[in-house]
């Protein structure tokens, strides 16, 4: 069973989702420690990601503070980073 670690940012996505794609080349490009939860190499982890956002949607960002993001952009990914002194 896949679990969010509390100390690191966790992102649920998949390669097929353009969203996902742009987030974790954000969070790449920046140079941002996280770990990514591949859904579609583990189907159950969907299951976790619905349940942290209550939606279906992704990518799911859960940030080390219990907070979270559905589909964020690029500048909610930045604030929230900026937020927590990780940029």
């Amino acid at each position: 069973m896949t679990s969010v670690n509390p100390d690191t940012i966790t992102m649920f996505g998949a390669t097929w989702c353009g969203d996902c794609r742009r987030t974790k080349s954000q969070l790449d490009g920046l140079g941002v420690a996280y770990t990514y939860v591949d859904l579609e190499a583990d189907p159950a982890a969907a299951d976790v990601a619905r349940d942290i956002s209550g939606r279906t949607n992704i990518p799911v960002v859960v940030y080390p503070d219990s907070s979270h993001h559905v589909e964020p952009t690029n500048a909610d990914v930045e604030t929230k980073l900026r937020e927590l002194n990780l940029l």
